[in-house]
């Protein structure tokens, strides 16, 4: 008997090192979050993780900066995370391969992507935030007047005098580097590799003269760069909405109503603003996102 309580005790050592919660699978009380490897993710998972807590009994453990969008959509797809927010142009062509065809509304794009996930997948979109952060280029407003640059068109046609640098995400999709140079005859010279964390200062002190962005970044408008027009719309609309795993929501409907208390709540604007308060003023994810809720009365 000594020796079976004395294994029983390491087995569920075992399992709390790993995070188990259970000898026999999850805790069916918890939820996972996880997010991307960037600040605006961070700050989607603790609104998602505050409303959760707030309007159910349910309790959420968070996997912030899980890292890249193939590293978190697989993860949700094991079910090593029951939700995260995911973007519907990146969906569209990145995970699912589908084609884009501009001009495409939100709304068709929408659609699109939630039939195909609940039939494939068995993971459901909920309603979108209400924010579009989709791609863009951008650079300092001194150079693209001096060089009279408004649009990426107008970039192309300096482009191969000019140096690149984006996030390796970004260089790597295929809706990203590749359809961009195809669709504007871009003719960069090596573009650099970077961590997201580093375009923007990049740019900002002329180490680049270009970088991807995305258009929600509050370091756009504080680092006084500017976002070159779309004009040829090769980027897809990025509306931003939860994802929750079907088995999941059924088991917990109620996560549905609390989190579709978001939808249509943060615009573009906001959503920039509350970048802004990690990446410019220091804040925590977690604490912007409380203080969001707090001042919005979701808390």
């Amino acid at each position: 008997m000594r020796k079976f309580i004395l294994l029983l005790i390491s087995i569920l050592m075992a399992l709390s090192i790993l995070g188990c919660s259970s000898p026999f699978g999850k805790d069916t009380n918890t939820v996972i979050i996880g997010g991307k490897n960037f600040t605006e993710q961070d700050i989607l998972v603790y609104l998602m993780k505050g409303v959760i807590e707030k309007n159910t009994n349910l309790k959420v453990e968070t996997k912030a900066y899980l890292g890249g969008t193939n590293v978190v959509a697989q993860a949700i797809e094991r079910g090593d995370l029951d939700i995260y927010a995911e973007y519907t142009g990146t969906a569209l062509v990145n995970i699912l391969g589908e084609e884009y065809t501009p001009p495409s509304s939100p709304e068709i794009v929408y659609e699109k992507v939630k039939d195909i996930y609940a039939d494939k997948k068995q993971i459901i979109w909920l309603k979108p935030f209400g924010f579009n952060n989709t791609y863009t280029l951008a650079m300092r407003t001194s150079q693209a007047d001096e060089l009279s640059i408004q649009s990426m068109s107008d970039l192309a046609k300096q482009s191969s005098n000019l140096k690149l640098g984006a996030t390796h995400e970004f260089l790597e999709r295929v809706d990203g580097y590749s359809n961009v140079k195809a669709v504007y005859d871009m003719k960069f010279d090596l573009p650099a590799g970077m961590d997201p964390g580093l375009t923007y200062a990049a740019c900002r002190d002329g180490n680049v003269d270009v970088i991807d962005a995305f258009s929600t970044d509050g370091r756009i408008i504080a680092f006084n760069l500017k976002v070159l027009e779309d004009d040829k719309q090769v980027f897809p609309p990025f509306y931003a909405a939860p994802l929750i795993r079907a088995d999941t929501l059924k088991l917990h409907p109620e996560i549905a109503d609390a989190l579709n208390l978001l939808a249509g709540k943060i615009n573009s604007e906001e959503m920039s603003k509350l970048n802004a308060k990690v990446d410019l003023d220091g804040k925590s994810p977690n604490v912007v996102a409380n203080e969001w809720l707090a001042d919005n009365g979701f808390l």
